[in-house]
């Protein structure tokens, strides 16, 4: 990245004028990736000491790593020279157990992926195995399923901004987040009965229909949700030490976010404006009217403020969802893949019988193949399934963003400092269960 780059902060240490009054000192980064004052020279170069480098492990257990992560550091003092990332400490095997489970008894481990987009992974899986099957949803499933990930999306990026915060040492953002994300917790309660893992969809529609009076639940969240929005933004945007613990770190350029496969908040703060919710749409997501906001530097600064934005965008869609929500089904009306209602089952004995097989036998799909990516919290989110005509697939594949966005990781971290590793692996916004799937 070229040429400089200033911030007018105006929460910061200050300065004295001439005079004796307080002044703001702007920061900017230089050419070099110096993070200066605005008109100062140049750092003097420090002279070469010599010495050998030092081995240094961030993780497995590290509050900073987000789970089981380990980077080891190669040291020369505090500066970077070379970082491998390990990610084999969790285990969790979802796509093998994936084939020994039914389409819909799969939906429980996509919970667990990434836990902060449980529902939204729930909906991108039964996208894919509803396109395996030929199956077209109820208009008014399609626009729940829209809150569904909005919501999620939301929850995720609020997680991130709040733990960021604390990894950068301002814990009041994280208060703040955390308040938000149980309200949303709330709603998704009072939807399906679970807060983390919902396990909402089912291939063809949903678990079930939203109740009486939720709407007007979100309704409110969605008004009054952005003042808080509003106020991480006046308490970190021009925070002085926000700016210069994120400004110019882990810069990645356009050509090389996508050489490294990057995708969400992560290529888009390069300045590439892909989202598969508008270059590959999916729940008519093409007839909404938001916008896909771009970063121009590609540093963690610029990932913190497209998030921000995109926390802005939810709202807009989630207004626009419940304007056009429409009444009707939720679950398509067919036998092959939905089950009977419950007083049916219970009192009449072929729909006991459609039942029973139902469950124990599982739906089974024609024989072939489908990938469907979608614009997951952390990038695209993709699912490959590949069906022999049986009631479980033969291959269960998932595209994970968390884990080909953590694959740059050494080349963002090379040449920066231990201090600035923290921001930048936080930055990426990782969660490991869809790393080590």
């Amino acid at each position: 990245m070229s040429g400089t780059r200033t911030i007018e902060v105006q929460l910061s240490t200050t300065g004295l004028a001439p005079d004796g009054t307080p002044q703001r000192v702007p920061l900017a980064v230089d050419t070099a990736g110096h993070l200066v004052p605005v008109g100062a020279a140049l750092p003097a170069v420090e002279p070469d000491l010599g010495g050998e480098h030092m081995l240094i492990n961030i993780g497995p257990q590290h509050p900073a790593t987000h789970g089981v992560l380990r980077l080891v550091l190669e040291l020369d003092g505090e500066t970077v020279v070379r970082c491998t990332p390990h990610i084999g400490y969790l285990h969790c095997g979802f796509e093998k157990i994936g084939e020994y489970r039914q389409y819909n008894q799969i939906i429980p481990w996509t919970d667990r992926e990434d836990y902060l987009n449980s529902i939204g992974n729930n909906v991108a899986f039964v996208l894919s195995a509803e396109r395996l099957f030929g199956i077209e949803i109820t208009p008014r499933c399609t626009v729940l399923r829209v809150i569904a990930m909005e919501l999620s999306r939301i929850i995720s990026h609020l997680v991130w901004v709040g733990t960021t915060a604390i990894d950068i040492g301002a814990f009041t953002p994280f208060l703040w987040a955390f308040q938000e994300r149980e309200n949303v917790y709330n709603l998704l309660e009072g939807w399906v009965g679970a807060r983390l893992t919902t396990s909402a969809t089912r291939v063809g529609g949903m678990a079930a229909d939203l109740p009486d009076g939720w709407l007007d639940g979100l309704r409110n969240f969605v008004r009054t949700f952005p003042r808080t929005i509003d106020e991480v933004d006046r308490m970190l945007t021009k925070n002085g030490i926000w700016v210069g613990r994120t400004l110019g770190l882990g810069a990645m350029g356009a050509a090389e976010a996508v050489n490294h496969g990057l995708s969400g908040p992560m290529l888009r703060a390069s300045g590439v404006a892909y989202d598969v919710r508008k270059d590959e749409p999916y729940l008519d997501y093409e007839t909404y009217d938001f916008d896909v906001p771009v970063g121009t530097a590609g540093d963690v600064y610029d990932r913190y403020l497209v998030r921000m934005e995109e926390l802005r965008q939810s709202v807009r869609i989630l207004e626009q969802a419940m304007r056009r929500l429409p009444d009707g089904p939720v679950n398509v009306d067919d036998p092959r893949v939905i089950l009977p209602p419950k007083h049916k089952a219970t009192s009449g004995m072929e729909s006991m019988i459609h039942h029973f097989k139902l469950v124990m036998e599982g739906p089974r799909p024609p024989i072939g193949e489908c990938y469907v990516p979608v614009e997951s919290p952390k990038g695209e989110k993709g699912y490959y399934l590949v069906s022999d005509g049986t009631s479980k697939p033969v291959r269960w594949r998932i595209r994970p963003p968390s884990f080909v966005n953590l694959s740059a990781i050494p080349k963002m971290v090379e040449g920066h400092l231990l201090s600035d590793v923290i921001a930048i692996n936080a930055s990426i916004d990782i969660v490991m269960g869809e790393i080590d799937r």
